[in-house]
């Protein structure tokens, strides 16, 4: 079977050759935005490691796995791993608050608010995501503190007999429980845009058969909306974990940090870490191979949030090549 040589060839553009100059200089323009991104976090990357690499092959290992943190000039051993685990701890929290939070939210705007209120929440959501996090961490430290550590004695008096709700120092201020509450709140506002756009983007049509079929708006939201966008979501909240993970200032107002000593669970007591916490706290004051370690620091957090990312995205690569096919 031949092909008709005379019939009209479709005109691609993107990944073909651009036809214009106009396009030659958009492509162009693309081409270095997109390189210049990769440029610049492979010489971050690069840079961190060739600072730190004396200290990280100086403690071996021991490092990341290690809860002894001594800058005595006899004896310094430099080892993070109460501050890693902290910081995964602390994420993984705040996405249990943030994640159900975000996604009702979202559904709300998308197919039950009406117009005006929809645009309203789209605002207000909006200005939420755009807050530094100085401000919230100033916030939870004057003002939330106090309400949070008065939940976590309720939780303690109440459900004290659960291991994760125990607490034996008594005191409830700057605990994993309140850094969790308060990284909550910073990203609740962007995985609640990234699920608000996603689900917006639910063929309508579907939705319709859906309804028309006899179902109620929660199982069109159910069966059609959710499984549609449940890719996007996942990568909203993946992209929520890394913000958390490599959060600083707030967590450094709100969170007693604590570097030789791992809180595996007990997220009522004021003791916790976090990596990027940590190197605020030891910068200023660190002397040339302390300043290395934390460098050595930065380079776990840059790799742990790489990471996270690489894990979204295939995971939305998934879910894509399952709708697909």
């Amino acid at each position: 079977m031949s092909l008709d040589t005379n019939t009209p060839q479709p005109i691609y553009f993107g990944r073909e050759k651009s036809r214009t100059n106009t396009d030659k200089t958009f492509s162009s323009i693309v081409v270095v935005a997109s390189f210049s991104s990769l440029f610049i976090l492979t010489a971050i990357m690069l840079y961190l490691a060739t600072t730190s690499w004396s200290v990280l092959k100086t403690q071996g290992l021991g490092f990341i796995t290690g809860s002894v943190w001594n800058n005595a000039p006899d004896v310094q051993i430099f080892q993070i791993w109460p501050m890693i685990y902290g910081s995964l701890l602390n994420g993984v929290l705040g996405l249990v608050i943030a994640v159900p939070v975000s996604v009702l939210l979202a559904i709300f705007i998308v197919f039950i608010a009406p117009k005006p209120i929809s645009k309203v929440l789209t605002l207000i959501i909006d200005i939420l995501a755009a807050i530094p996090s100085g401000l919230i961490g100033l916030w939870g430290f004057l003002v939330f503190t106090s309400t949070a550590s008065q939940w976590a004695e309720l939780l303690n008096k109440y459900l004290g007999w659960i291991p994760i709700f125990g607490n034996e120092s008594e005191q409830f201020a700057r605990s994993p429980f309140i850094a969790a509450w308060v990284l909550a709140i910073m990203i609740t506002p962007i995985i609640t845009v990234v699920s608000r756009e996603i689900l917006a983007q639910t063929p309508k049509e579907l939705m319709d058969a859906a309804i028309g079929l006899g179902g109620s708006l929660w199982g069109g939201i159910k069966m059609v909306a959710l499984p549609y966008a449940r890719g996007g979501i996942v990568g909203g909240v993946m992209l929520g974990l890394g913000r958390a993970m490599g959060e600083t200032i707030a967590i450094y107002f709100v969170l007693n940090l604590v570097f030789d000593k791992v809180n595996l669970y007990k997220i009522l007591e004021p003791e916790g870490g976090s990596v990027a916490s940590m190197i605020v706290a030891k910068f200023g004051e660190a002397q040339v191979e302390e300043v290395k370690a934390l460098l050595g620091a930065g380079l776990v957090l840059f790799i742990l949030t790489l990471i996270v990312n690489m894990i979204a995205n295939a995971i939305v690569s998934r879910y894509r090549n399952e709708e697909i096919a």
